[in-house]
């Protein structure tokens, strides 16, 4: 049995999911052991609830005004001073802008081992993680050793939540000093309503959509979905949507259970970033696009013929 702490991050008031994932990996390295999750920022405590539903059995509480945002020093501290209080064997966040961030700076610190990227664990503590662009997956384990992993979001299968579970909280006063960043004011870019690395869905477009308008049939199969927009590196360049949308080995890597790919030839620093989606569905006129050849499903023809098709008969068929 071991101990492990979860970091539960926050957006726009409300848990991420990937941190009910990261609850749920923790259960598997905890074999039995306590889990407990930290929660940062004001009002942080409303929280507890949710994160015990789904194993937490501690919740340590820093209701401190200094990390109402992220910041590197801020949470660095606060979440190192977490560490010294716990004591765990093993630490889990998200494998979110946040955690690739803090997890390095945090492990090599305290010296604990890192496993970054992990999409699955098998008995024992064997971590597997993609390397190679997808091509080829590590094994990793760390015996009785400490270790700090990061969970790749829509990997880790969820634990049912009990709402029938409490935790114990903790409020926890750390010491915040010198800190060299103040954030004033989030200016923040989406892909829209969904927010893309979380989604199940995604309608994706490349330069066949050929301008900003493009992408408009998109957005309204998006709509009915309730999907998230995203876009290839290509589509970036040509200044048909913000670089915020971007999949890919130099953008947002995914793994939705439904990929819908409009327009996008298939270059392999896009699928680096969605290859291990659970069903992809390409749409391209050219018979002989690289897409096809990782798709489960083609469609050989015009985007703005075939999008416009599937979206009207997603709406009768979700009526």
């Amino acid at each position: 049995m071991k101990k492990v702490l979860v970091l539960a991050e926050t957006r726009d008031g409300n848990i991420r999911n990937v941190s009910f994932e990261a609850l749920s990996a923790a259960q598997a390295i905890a074999a039995g052991g306590e889990i407990t999750a930290a929660v940062f920022g004001p009002g942080a405590g409303a929280h507890a609830a949710a994160l015990a539903q789904y194993g937490a059995a501690k919740v340590v509480v820093v209701e401190n005004e200094a990390l109402a945002q992220y910041t590197p020093d801020s949470y660095t501290q606060a979440f190192s001073q977490v560490i010294g209080t716990v004591e765990p064997d093993a630490i889990v966040i998200g494998h979110t802008s946040i955690g690739r961030d803090l997890a390095p700076r945090i492990a090599a610190r305290l010296g604990y081992g890192l496993v970054s990227d992990v999409t699955s664990i098998e008995g024992d503590d064997v971590f597997v993680r993609p390397i190679y662009a997808g091509k080829a997956f590590q094994k990793r384990s760390f015996g009785d050793n400490k270790v700090f992993i990061t969970v790749r979001p829509n990997n880790i299968a969820l634990v049912a939540p009990d709402a029938s579970k409490t935790a114990e909280i903790v409020s926890l006063d750390v010491e915040l000093k010198d800190l060299r960043t103040i954030v004033k004011e989030v200016v923040r870019k989406t892909s829209g309503k969904v927010d893309l690395s979380e989604a199940k869905v995604i309608i994706s477009g490349g330069r066949g959509v050929k301008s900003k308008d493009g992408f408009k049939p998109l957005e309204e199969l998006a709509d009915v979905l309730g999907a998230a927009v995203g876009a290839s590196r290509g589509a970036c360049d040509a200044d048909y949507c913000d670089y915020s949308l971007q999949i890919g080995q130099t953008g947002k890597v995914v793994t939705p259970d439904l990929y819908i790919a409009c327009g996008i030839s298939g270059a392999i620093q896009h699928l680096a970033g969605m290859s291990n989606s659970k069903v992809i569905v390409a749409i391209n006129k050219d018979p002989e696009a690289p897409i096809f050849q990782v798709a489960d499903y083609g469609i050989v023809g015009d985007l703005f013929e075939v999008v416009p098709l599937l979206t009207a008969e997603f709406k009768k068929a979700l009526q």
